[in-house]
């Protein structure tokens, strides 16, 4: 991850420190942040993993617990970090936030206003979009929330790059301050067409707002509102769809390992069924890719508009 300060820049290059947030990956659905301490241990069912062992790696090591077992430590990258931080508010998965960081046309250098800050998951995606030489103005009316989440800004080292204002947009708008300055603005809020005013005077000419709404009633109504000072306004919903790649063996009339029979029977001919040194072709390993069980639906809508030129 960027920072500005290249003392605390986190990358597989720099080796690990006392005092550094690392993610522990036992496995794709199992990982955890963890500060490193070097007098602390961590116990997992692999067994007890001492973090003076960690320290002086890079980023991207194995290490071994007492019992041999293992697991890696990697730097938390904002990928990484959406999978596991603590969730004070709904957050935006990696799916959404490359969709907006794409369509919102972010690069280095940009400032970006972001209303909402929730959890932090898209603001600090954001910081590294706009790194180094960029700046994230994030607000949230809620001053607990917006304590904890410029906490973890300093933990993963874009703090630098990110400011964190305790203010209610919807009803004060965004600062004057910031008139005119902003490359694009970002929008979570229960009703982000009181905003969209206010968004308006502070984004560049030709630059894009976005706002991300669970309900499209409130797309609907925030469509109304844009029409006003916006054109090219779109509306998308991204649905991700993972597969679940492994070997098993085909057998007639079902998948091993698969838990799905097939439902018609098939024919084979009894010479056919066995190979010249007398292995049964039919159990043969093969790769099976099957759709998840488990797949995320529906998140929120995506609602993208230009700012008119004049």
């Amino acid at each position: 991850m960027l920072a500005i300060d290249p003392s605390k820049k986190l990358s597989f290059q720099r080796l690990i420190s006392n005092g550094d947030l690392v993610i522990v990956y036992e496995r794709h659905d199992n990982m955890k942040a963890i500060k490193v301490c070097d007098k602390a241990e961590l116990q997992n069912r692999f067994g007890v993993f001492k973090h003076s062992d960690w320290i002086g790696k890079p980023f991207g090591s194995r290490v071994l617990s007492n019992k041999g077992g293992f697991v890696y430590l990697l730097a938390p990258t904002p990928e990484l970090w959406t999978l596991v931080l603590s969730h004070r508010t709904q957050i935006l998965y990696i799916a959404d936030i490359s969709f907006v960081v794409m369509y919102l046309e972010i690069v280095p250098g940009c400032v970006v206003l972001e209303s909402g800050t929730g959890s932090g998951s898209l603001t600090t995606s954001l910081a590294r979009a706009v790194a180094p030489t960029g700046h994230v103005y994030t607000f949230d009316f809620h001053e607990q929330r917006a304590a904890a989440a410029k906490e973890d800004f300093e933990k993963t080292g874009v703090s630098g790059m990110i400011t964190v204002g305790v203010r209610d947009i919807q009803g004060q708008g965004f600062p004057e301050e910031f008139c005119g300055m902003a490359d694009s603005v970002f929008l979570d809020l229960p009703q982000p067409w009181l905003a969209m005013p206010s968004a308006a005077k502070m984004l560049k000419q030709d630059a894009v707002l976005c706002s991300f709404s669970p309900c499209i009633e409130q797309v609907q109504r925030s469509c109304e509102t844009l029409k006003k000072d916006f054109t090219d306004i779109r509306t998308f919903e991204v649905l991700l769809r993972t597969y679940e790649i492994k070997e098993g063996s085909l057998d007639c009339g079902k998948i091993s390992n698969s838990g799905s029979p097939q439902s018609r029977p098939c024919k084979r001919k009894q010479s056919s069924s066995r190979s010249s040194n007398g292995t049964d072709k039919s159990s043969a390993p093969t790769v099976i890719v099957k759709p998840c069980s488990e797949a995320k639906g529906h998140t929120g809508y995506l609602t993208f508009a230009r700012l008119k030129c004049l």
